[in-house]
């Protein structure tokens, strides 16, 4: 399929572009080779291929879930730098005193 001038124009008016004649030129040369490209892939026999979202097989890896015990509070308090009343005690964001 074959552009004409008037055409990119047209596009490039929708697109809000201004376009030398120069660029108006190669645009007709490029999206029609672009159109053509896409005719050709028409041709293609894809009836028998069934719709993927992605080129390669992956699944979705998950392992089994598994209830085990976690770690004690003084456990998780013992690398704290600050602790009160068994929790962490951390710098006041908005000023105040410690």
């Amino acid at each position: 399929m074959k552009l004409t001038i008037e055409e990119v124009e047209h596009i490039a008016a929708l697109a809000r572009l201004e376009l030398t004649e120069n660029e108006k030129q190669r645009y007709a040369e490029q999206l029609s080779d672009i159109l053509d490209y896409a005719a050709r892939l028409d041709e293609l026999a894809t009836d028998q291929i069934p719709p993927t979202a992605s080129v390669l097989d992956m699944q979705l890896r998950l392992r089994e879930d598994h209830n085990r015990p976690g770690l004690s509070q003084d456990d998780v308090l013992g690398n704290a730098a600050k602790t009160q009343d068994d929790q962490f005690k951390v710098p006041p964001i908005f000023g105040g005193q410690e």
